[in-house]
């Protein structure tokens, strides 16, 4: 990919950060909605087992323990009202729940725990009480005594007579089951259903079994007893369904903030450069600069380079206008400066004491407050007293005005010469040289290329060299490719060259081998004994 579709990518990058934060806050909020619901819904279905079954336990001990406590009642039932009349009613007394304890024979109550000796059918109690069986319970809307509230029948069959037993009648006591379903917000309520009634923990009275809600949570069925419990609820309430939307929307918002942080520092514009320079993917090249009249290595320009682990080599015009439209031109040549520092160590050695370093700086680093720190740390770290340092300003960015001046008059405090590059391709090349002073005219080679060609460029050509002779600036051809045009440049006075003629940039192992093969030939082309 070049850095062109980088730099559009980057360019763009508030609307795509936006819209992948607002993506990421979307799957965030469905992920965190949709597990957060079937969490909560699967605890609840393990506390509706859990309830239903401590109410089966509940309710199948509680009528074990009342057959427990009749049936020695049972061999009563032959006996006198007036002889057992007292037993029931000390038993009735010390069983919960119990209304009435009655003694059946032949289908007829005929003595009560409550009223004493009494005649009546058991039918008139409940129709759908089947007396042949070993016991047998109903749901019924009152008793004699209390007709207006729904009482359970329970049946216990003599075991030597078919329609003589005990008849218990029990108060619908459903405060335990409420109290071990208190801590259940999603359930409405409990209903006991036998045969075609129903009695509702909402409702003070007997129901048709038909008016229930079409579906329970939860059923059970006694073993035994014609009885079945139904629990009636949501295991996702309307509360939690509004609970948990309003926390994924809030998180929502949380995590598309954060991942918009995160974006933002990860894709902000610049930030390419930055993971570039923190891995390692920068590396300088340094070309050969030549004494035109001799053409001895005099010195070198440092050149950064760009290898993208992902879109590979990004052209270096490219990469640096990118780098000042980002303001990261500074961090970039600083970086430079550490490259090229560590690289002088080993230069130092294959090239003369006095030989020409020169690199190219921005004009938004020359007008940067920390330019002459910057300059300072990198010339105390570079091998001392060596280097002839030359720094090129591009003449299409000059910066003018009084500051620029004295970052100038600075700069040759310190040694340092300024060139201005690629002279003529902007809009006030002359603007310049009156301003500022100057030590090399460096030749753009879209000139160079021109020359041995009729083009618009020629006389452009020859009036720069004429003005760099009358200003006394020293020249350097950029771009040189061919005998010719060096032949050329040479007959009219450009003094130094650069150029694929001579070598391209080369990384250090590789200029080290060319500076020990140029010193080879020279030594070679010496007269003996010189």
């Amino acid at each position: 990919m070049p850095l062109s579709k980088v730099i559009k990518r980057q360019a763009d990058h508030p609307r795509r950060i936006a819209w992948i934060s607002t993506v990421a806050g979307l799957i965030f909020f469905l992920l965190f909605s949709t597990a957060t619901l079937f969490i909560i819904q699967h605890k609840r279905a393990q506390q509706h087992d859990l309830l239903a079954n401590a109410s089966k336990v509940y309710m199948q001990n509680l009528f074990n323990n009342l057959q427990k406590n009749l049936l020695p009642l049972l061999k009563y039932t032959n006996d006198s009202c007036q002889r057992v009349g007292s037993i029931l009613t000390s038993r009735a007394a010390f069983i919960n729940d119990i209304r009435t304890i009655m003694l059946v024979r032949d289908g007829q109550a005929w003595c009560s725990s409550a009223t004493g000796a009494f005649l009546l059918p058991v039918r008139n109690f409940s129709s759908s009480l089947v007396l042949s069986r070993p016991y047998d319970v109903a749901l019924v809307g009152g008793t004699p005594m209390l007709p207006h509230q729904p009482a359970i029948l329970l049946w216990l069959q003599h075991p030597s007579a078919a329609s003589q037993g005990i008849l218990a009648t029990l108060d619908v006591n459903m405060t335990p089951l409420l109290l071990l379903a208190a801590n259940q917000e999603s359930l409405d309520g409990l209903a006991i259903v036998s045969g075609d009634k129903a009695l509702l923990t909402w409702s003070n009275k007997l129901v048709p079994r038909m008016a229930l809600p079409a579906t329970a949570l939860r059923q059970f069925s006694l073993p035994g007893y014609a009885l079945t419990f139904y629990l009636y609820g949501e295991e996702l309430t309307v509360r939690d369904i509004a609970f948990v939307l309003l926390a994924g929307l809030l998180l929502a918002l949380i995590v598309a903030s954060v991942s918009w942080l995160l974006f933002s520092l990860r894709l902000r514009p610049g930030k390419e450069i930055l993971l570039g320079i923190k891995r390692n993917e920068f590396h300088v090249v340094y070309q050969p600069l030549i004494e035109a009249a001799t053409g001895r290595v005099y010195g070198l320009e440092a050149l950064l380079r760009w290898t993208h682990p992902v879109t590979g080599p990004i052209p270096p015009d490219a990469f640096i206008t990118y780098a000042e439209s980002q303001n990261m031109i500074v961090p970039l040549t600083r970086h430079l400066f550490r490259l090229v520092a560590q690289d002088a160590r080993l230069l130092c050695c294959h090239l003369p004491s006095g030989a020409t370093m020169g690199l190219n700086i921005a004009p938004g680093h020359l007008s940067a407050s920390g330019f002459r720190q910057d300059v300072n740390e990198w010339i105390a770290s570079m091998p001392p007293a060596h280097f002839n340092y030359v720094f090129e300003i591009t003449e299409r960015t000059m910066v003018a005005g009084q500051k620029a001046a004295a970052v100038f008059d600075w700069l040759h405090e310190q040694q340092i010469t300024i060139a201005i590059d690629d002279f003529g391709t902007g809009h006030s090349a002359l603007i310049y040289l009156e301003k500022f002073s100057f030590d090399y005219l460096k030749i753009d080679r879209g000139f160079v290329q021109s020359i041995g060609m009729e083009t618009v460029t020629s006389p452009v050509l020859d009036a720069v060299l004429t003005l760099a002779r009358k200003l006394n600036l020293k020249t350097v051809a950029e771009g040189v490719e061919t005998e010719e045009q060096a032949a050329w440049l040479i007959k009219r006075g450009v003094t130094h060259m650069q150029g694929y003629l001579f070598s391209r940039p080369l990384p250090p192992e590789q200029l080290i081998q060319y500076l020990q093969k140029q010193q080879a030939e020279r030594a070679d082309a010496q007269p003996a004994g010189s």
